[in-house]
């Protein structure tokens, strides 16, 4: 298990498989294209977005999550207006500078601070490769709350999470009861929540909103394709391989086919030849 805690979100271009064999970039992001989403905490406040002074975000609602938008690499600046506005001239939140870079992938999300003012987070989405059979969670404080334990249970598996910072956790795949509770307490404040970390995917669960005013509320993203390669191939007829049975059709039995239809042109083409020869004759 991996833990990782930084006020400017981890990030890393996912790892190339070895040569010869298939392999996937995120699927958020191809390279060359940095992939922007924009996720809105800011409770009771709709609002909209402008991106480098164009209208991107209408009437966008607290707790949605919009994008990824394709943006080629450069530094944007982001303003958040109030819904309707006439244009980015007087921001609620902004003008912020947004540097993205190719084959990245970011989320900016327009938050409430730990006193409640509004403000705006630009965090990096974590796409390095994850283990076979593991995903990956992303925890991100963004509510205007003091610092946080998440509970697996009753136990804490992040301890004082503090806004705007992350926690990054590589685990089995599978569903994870989760809970916020105050830090060195084990009585929710918000959840718990069953999250499922599916394989190869960063599962990334957003507290936003506000503790004194009771508007506490959890937003969720995925950012896919960080599987790794297989460590190997199972072969022999014991163990493994004996038990881990893909259908008929295995590579054994279509090496076998191909062999027999190989075998078969090549009877049809000589008694053909033998036919043409004598016909010649």
């Amino acid at each position: 298990m991996r833990t990782t805690r930084t006020t400017a979100a981890i990030g890393a271009t996912a790892l190339a498989a070895v040569a010869g064999t298939a392999f996937a970039l995120p699927a958020s992001a191809d390279g060359h294209a940095a992939m922007l989403s924009v996720l809105h905490g800011v409770p009771d406040t709709t609002v909209d977005v402008y991106v480098n002074g164009d209208l991107t975000l209408d009437d966008f609602e607290p707790g949605d999550l919009a994008g990824p938008l394709e943006l080629d690499p450069d530094t944007y600046t982001v303003a958040i207006t109030a819904a309707d506005a006439e244009d980015d001239s007087d921001p609620v939140i902004g003008p912020v500078d947004l540097p993205l870079e190719g084959g990245m992938s970011y989320t900016a999300a327009a938050h409430l601070d730990a006193e409640g003012s509004p403000t705006a987070t630009l965090f990096t989405n974590d796409t390095s490769e994850i283990a076979a059979g593991e995903g990956r969670l992303t925890v991100r404080h963004v509510a205007a709350a003091p610092a946080v334990d998440v509970l697996a249970g009753e136990d804490p598996v992040i301890e004082g999470l503090e806004n705007p910072d992350e926690a990054v956790l590589d685990l089995p795949a599978g569903t994870v009861p989760a809970a916020v509770a105050a830090a060195g307490t084990t009585d929710p404040v918000l959840g718990p929540a069953d999250v499922d970390v599916a394989e190869g995917v960063n599962t990334i669960v957003y507290a936003w909103g506000s503790l004194e005013d009771d508007s506490l509320a959890l937003a969720t993203q995925t950012v896919e394709g960080m599987h790794s390669a297989p460590d190997g191939v199972d072969a022999g007829t014991t163990g493994a391989a004996a038990t881990d049975h893909h259908g008929f059709f295995t590579p054994f039995t279509i090496g076998a086919i191909m062999s027999l239809l190989a075998g078969f042109v090549i009877v049809v083409a000589l008694r053909e030849g033998v036919r043409a020869h004598r016909a010649r004759r």
